[in-house]
């Protein structure tokens, strides 16, 4: 039978100005956790793009597998032998306004599978220094479908940033049999501090799977600061491994078991009385 011990490591990047910088930093930190032993590896949000004033650009760029941030998942992902969920890359998709795609790649560089980001933020923010409002709305279209993948490990489930405010989409993610769901973001310093690590462990409680947040981080920016503080969840809520606010690679072990373990004790899905049961 399949090991039920998994090796998972989530990537924590500060956004540099140009695309070249961003992929050579990410590069690095995947073979920090290639050589650290990890099987799946997640990036944050936005990884490559972040700063780059036109996304509608970006977007017809990587709208092929040509795209250069596509290929570089691609060829990462073969050389080091590694699954890659690759944070997110604006992509077009026919619309006037590129999708949020979470791409993933398996071990032989193949993208298998992809998750647009569903629930877009639109928000004004404001602590006692910076007031913010966001409007990805204005730069992006919403996905549409729920996505699960399965890999030689485990079912993933994806999902991107905004999304952990809805636990509805866990929900669907945990009725569709997902064991680790996916989290790359790029939270806002002033929410991230309050909420990040809060709904990544409500996640994983709720639905009783593994959670793994990849976050960008750049926590003092003067009006944009990223909160970082990615982590890996179990099933428990408890906190297998986290950053801080420093750029690195968060890994743990995690074992499979543990899901089924706990939902035997206290089979939560199986108690729910006020949303349908599929």
């Amino acid at each position: 039978p399949m090991s039920s011990v998994i090796h998972v490591a989530a990537i924590q990047s500060k956004p540099e100005k140009t695309l070249e910088a961003n992929l050579k930093n990410t590069q690095e930190l995947l073979v920090e956790a290639a050589h650290r032993g990890s099987n799946i590896v997640v990036l944050p949000e936005n990884f490559a793009y972040y700063k780059q004033s036109n996304l509608q650009l970006a977007g017809h760029t990587e709208a092929s597998d040509r795209g250069p941030v596509r290929q570089f998942l691609a060829e990462q992902s073969a050389l080091l032998g590694i699954w890659i969920v690759g944070g997110t890359v604006p992509v077009m998709d026919s619309l006037s306004k590129p999708v949020a795609r979470s791409l993933v790649y398996n071990p032989k560089g193949d993208c298998v599978g992809h998750y647009d980001k569903i629930h877009l933020f639109d928000a004004y923010i404001e602590s006692e220094t910076v007031k913010n409002s966001y409007s990805e709305s204005d730069y992006y279209s919403h996905g549409k479908s729920i996505v699960t993948l399965p890999t030689e490990y485990c079912r993933l489930g994806l999902s991107v940033c905004y999304d952990l405010r809805f636990a509805e989409l866990y929900q669907q993610l945990s009725q569709a049999n997902a064991q680790v769901v996916t989290v790359p973001a790029a939270f806002t310093a002033t929410t991230g501090r309050d909420h990040w690590e809060l709904l990544l462990r409500a996640r994983a409680v709720e639905q009783q799977f593994f959670v793994i947040g990849a976050n960008l981080v750049d926590r003092h920016h003067s009006s944009r600061g990223l909160w970082g503080g990615s982590a890996i969840i179990d099933p428990w809520g408890t906190v297998l491994a986290s950053l801080e606010d420093d750029t690195g690679v968060a890994v743990a072990e995690i074992d499979l078991r543990t899901i089924d373990q706990l939902r035997k004790r206290m089979p939560v899905q199986q108690h729910r009385m006020l949303i349908s049961k599929y």
